[in-house]
């Protein structure tokens, strides 16, 4: 089962929202919206009886500058806070929002491969995340993985009629994908169920904003890190000529104030975990890049038939995974047999 018809480059969204990252608050007004109503969306689930009213433990996958982070150490100020995301520029200013006495946890990782032990977690809270990731189902299943049983799952992603406009725009001018295919809300559920989640919910939001013209949008989309992110993507330039035919395609959209909107899809969905039984969750000593070995305690990872699924190590006082050849030294076997159960 897929996310969505097309697969994603994860080092292209990692490249995109770290070269947003300075400048993306400045435009994402949607974004802080959608953020904004998923937390409302706490009031109401808080008086569910099952529900874990102080949780210890919330991680927020995605996190971006750390906003929703924030504001979640804010509602509960005595809960650990972890601001996880891909794009490690993103979380140099997560971690400006934290105070010396309660500060933001941040992890560079991805949310198909969570850093984190077995139910770990009390909340898992992602907001305009996982619209991103390559496969919906296996981020879904690494969620349930670190909730502790009760815990609670609540996010909101793009779904298809994202940019709709635009994406049929480039459509009439040839057949090479523009613009990111977004997963829509029937495939979103069946994914939670087959996750495995208690009592799903899942709804639909639109959103309509206008902008002057195509390239507005455009440098908008740039600005925010929401480029084309499919491994099929056209990766050439786009000439003049075929550009403003794609101008001239949009413009049957111009409303009777001479504003091009662009509709925005937003899936939300909430659900409870329950209990399950995986492979041990373990302590792990981690490599470092100077052959170091450090013990990174508070977010231990998952170690199944001696292959270390995540691999970690700490620069700038971030800890993230490692990845390809020569970024760092594998862990060896005797420091697997070394490790010591949670």
């Amino acid at each position: 089962m897929s996310s969505g018809p097309k697969s994603f480059d994860r080092r292209q969204v990692r490249r995109s929202f770290s070269r947003a990252a300075d400048g993306y608050e400045a435009v994402a007004v949607l974004q802080r919206e959608v953020e904004d109503r998923l937390l409302e969306q706490l009031d109401y689930l808080a008086i569910r009886p099952e529900a874990i009213q102080q949780p210890k433990t919330i991680l927020d996958i995605g996190a971006g500058p750390g906003r929703g982070s924030a504001a979640l150490r804010q509602r509960f100020p005595k809960a650990q806070v972890i601001a996880m995301d891909i794009a490690l520029p993103m979380l140099r200013h997560a971690r400006r929002r934290g105070d010396w006495w309660r500060p933001l946890r941040p992890v560079c990782a991805d949310a198909q491969a969570l850093p984190f032990a077995d139910q770990s977690i009390d909340l898992v809270f992602s907001s305009l995340c996982l619209q991103w990731v390559a496969d919906l189902p296996v981020a879904l299943d690494e969620m349930r993985r670190v909730l502790r049983p009760g815990g609670l799952m609540l996010f909101s992603t793009f779904g298809p009629d994202t940019l709709i406009e635009l994406r049929e725009a480039f459509a009439r001018v040839d057949d090479q994908p523009h613009v990111s295919d977004f997963a829509p809300i029937q495939v979103v559920g069946d994914a939670m169920l087959r996750a495995g989640f208690k009592d799903p919910v899942i709804d639909r939001d639109e959103f309509n904003l206008t902008y002057a013209d195509v390239p507005t949008l455009m440098r908008e989309l740039r600005a925010m890190g929401a480029n084309n992110a499919a491994t099929d993507r056209h990766r050439g330039l786009t000439g003049k000529a075929r550009m403003r035919a794609v101008f001239d395609a949009y413009a049957i959209w111009r409303d009777a104030d001479g504003r091009l909107p662009s509709t925005w899809e937003v899936i939300n969905a909430h659900a409870w975990s329950t209990a399950i039984t995986t492979a041990a969750s373990l302590h792990l000593s981690l490599a470092s890049p100077n052959a170091e070995i450090f013990e990174y305690k508070p977010f231990p990872v998952v170690v199944q038939d001696e292959i270390v699924e995540e691999k970690l190590w700490h620069r700038d006082g971030f800890a993230y995974p490692i990845e390809g050849p020569g970024l760092g030294i594998a862990v060896r076997e005797d420091v697997i047999r070394s490790l010591r159960f949670a």
